[in-house]
């Protein structure tokens, strides 16, 4: 399973800041200190990373040597199965001759870029324990299978992210692993802020942005349905794709955020209701 992705980040990666995000992570930056984001799926923890990882290393706050990377932004998606060798790297075999490869956060502890394990609890614990020794005064990363221990560079920055509303308690950040971060909070825009998101990344009309985000509200506020993730405004943005694509938005609404949210009955009948309610049927 490929889990990795790499990102050459030449376009600037749209992002809305909400609050002071960006400054902390800046000058959590400056410090080189490792950083944990929280929030809910689909809240923007991702294209975050990618806006701050352009910024670096390509905007106002890249450096010429940054400016010369192909891929400043190691993206891991972290999995049930993903293991320390996974992200430091194994011993291939091509043709007659057994070559080493990097793993992704070798690569980055080499080239100085930004790693950023999405749903690090998601990972194994040995892989969860590995990364202690990058995110304190050491900066190194043993590669056992080498025999050697790697000085991460001067640029090198770790980012994790979890999801603290989805997790159980054998699913959590331990206290050891935590500590060794700052820590920013993601939650959901503003029913304005998340219009302006809605309206720019589909492409529709910015009234039929503002009531996507008052229904990605009023399905949020479903407490009493058991429903406590709410809709993530990725989702309110693929609705606004369909729409824009001239799909009816009852029609869209039901099948980019009813059906996708749940499979409860009772939650999808409370969510067309509150559609309804938005988009009256004609």
């Amino acid at each position: 399973m490929n889990t990795e992705e790499s990102y050459a980040l030449r376009a600037e990666p749209y992002y809305l800041p909400l609050a002071d995000e960006a400054d902390i992570f800046l000058a959590a930056y400056q410090e080189r200190l490792p950083v944990l984001l929280k929030g809910p799926t689909g809240c923007g923890k991702t294209r975050f990373i990618e806006y701050m990882a352009y910024l670096l290393y390509r905007g106002d706050y890249s450096s010429p040597r940054r400016q010369t990377l192909g891929n400043p932004l190691q993206t891991v998606a972290c999995h049930e199965d993903l293991s320390a060798t996974d992200l430091v790297g194994r011993y291939l075999l091509r043709g007659d001759e057994t070559i080493w490869q990097d793993g992704p956060l070798t690569r980055s502890v080499r080239e100085g870029t930004v790693c950023y394990l999405d749903e690090i609890v998601e990972a194994r614990k040995d892989s969860t324990v590995l990364i202690h020794s990058l995110t304190d005064h050491r900066r190194i990363l043993p590669v056992e299978k080498q025999g050697i221990i790697l000085d991460a560079h001067e640029d090198f920055l770790l980012v994790i992210s979890y999801n603290p509303g989805y997790q159980n308690v054998l699913k959590d950040l331990k206290p050891s692993t935590r500590q060794r971060f700052i820590a920013i909070d993601f939650g959901y825009p503003s029913e304005e802020q998340e219009a302006e998101i809605i309206s720019h990344e589909s492409g529709v009309v910015k009234s039929i942005a503002l009531e996507l985000a008052l229904l990605g509200a009023r399905i949020r506020n479903l407490r009493q349905h058991g429903f406590d993730e709410g809709v993530s405004t990725r989702l309110l943005v693929y609705a606004g794709q369909l729409i824009a694509r001239e799909v009816h938005p009852v029609r869209a609404c039901e099948a980019a955020i009813c059906r996708a949210v749940s499979d409860d009955v009772d939650v999808q009948k409370a969510i067309i209701e509150l559609v309804s309610t938005v988009f009256p049927v004609d």
